[in-house]
């Protein structure tokens, strides 16, 4: 009775981290994401408050992400290329141009002209352009 009670609470803590365990979509290539897409929301979880941004992603076959953010209090935008891959069924995107230094992001959803993708710290809400 003694062990029983004792292996309760790491059963209960299994259980629940599967319940919250994210479904994710894998990639086998990049072949489904070439293209435009538009960043219209991120939000740090999807429940949450989603903040609109204005900012495009071009993701190249030749493993080139083409970032162009826009900023509403300059009235301005910028571009960046950063390289990124399909690895493991997610995307591998450079965090800065010339920094060999990777996040992974998952496809969470990735339907028709929308995809969800959750990175490191945010999910970004992307729409094909």
């Amino acid at each position: 009775m003694k062990h029983i009670i004792k292996l309760l609470p790491l059963a209960a803590l299994l259980f629940t981290a599967s319940v919250h365990a994210e479904k994710t979509i894998q990639l086998e290539d990049n072949s489904q994401i070439l293209g435009n897409w538009e960043i219209y929301a991120e939000t740090a979880a999807l429940h949450k408050k989603k903040k609109q941004v204005q900012n495009k992603w071009h993701f190249r076959d030749d493993g080139i992400l083409s970032s162009t953010a826009f900023d509403p209090r300059l009235d301005a935008q910028a571009t960046v290329q950063v390289k990124y891959s399909v690895e493991n069924g997610a995307i591998q995107k450079q965090i800065q141009p010339g920094r060999e230094k990777y996040e992974t992001c998952k496809v969470v959803k990735l339907e028709g002209d929308d995809m969800t993708l959750h990175c490191k710290y945010l999910y970004y809400l992307l729409k094909r352009k």
